[in-house]
C-alpha cells in the first residue's frame, strides 16, 4: 500500500521492519498484535493509519486490529481520531509515544508504592518480609525520582535536537 507522502517505499522491508521490531516489543512484554499494530504505525511516515490500513498491511482481522488499537490507547501508545468528513476512525502515534507510555507508568509504580507502604504496615517494618517489602519500596521511590529526572532531560534533549514539538 503506498504511502499519502508519496515517498517510494519496499513493502517487504517495510513488513520485516514492523515484524521485527514488533518481536522485540513482544520480548519485553507488549502482547502480540499491539506490537504489530504499533510497528506499523510507527513505520508509517504519517503515523497514522485505518483499521483497515492496517487490516490490510498485516493481513488481519478488524477485530483483530480493534482489540490491538484498545490496548494500545489504554498504554497511550496510540490515539483514535474521526477521519475529517467521515465516520471512520484512524490510529495516530505521536512522536512523543516513548514519553506518554512512560509517564503512563509513573502511575502504576506510584499504585504500587501505596500497595507496598501497605504491606510494610501490615507485615512489620522489622519482619524479613517487611524489611524486603521496604527495600522494594525504596527501589520504586528511586526510580520514580529517576524517571521524573531524565523526562526533564529527554525535553530539554528532544528541543534542542528537533525543536519544539
Amino acid at each position: 500500500m503506498a504511502e499519502p507522502s508519496g515517498t517510494a517505499r519496499d513493502p517487504e522491508a517495510v513488513s520485516r521492519f514492523v515484524e521485527h521490531f514488533a518481536a522485540q516489543l513482544v520480548e519485553a512484554g507488549l502482547p502480540r498484535m499491539p506490537a504489530r499494530v504499533f510497528g506499523a504505525l510507527l513505520a508509517s511516515d504519517t503515523g497514522i493509519l485505518t483499521s483497515a490500513q492496517l487490516g490490510e498491511q498485516l493481513k488481519i482481522s478488524p477485530a483483530a486490529v480493534s482489540g490491538a488499537v484498545r490496548y494500545l490507547a489504554q498504554q497511550r501508545m496510540v490515539s483514535r481520531e474521526r477521519e475529517p468528513g467521515s465516520r471512520r476512525e484512524r490510529y495516530r502515534v505521536h512522536g512523543d509515544q516513548w514519553y506518554e507510555a512512560l509517564t503512563n507508568r509513573e502511575a502504576v509504580i506510584r499504585r504500587w508504592e501505596d500497595a507496598l507502604r501497605e504491606g510494610v504496615t501490615s507485615l512489620g517494618a522489622e519482619s524479613p518480609a517487611g524489611r524486603r517489602l521496604a527495600e522494594t519500596l525504596a527501589f520504586f521511590e528511586f526510580v520514580e525520582k529517576e524517571i521524573e529526572t531524565m523526562m526533564e532531560r529527554w525535553r530539554a534533549h528532544r528541543e534542542e535536537r528537533f525543536g519544539r514539538g
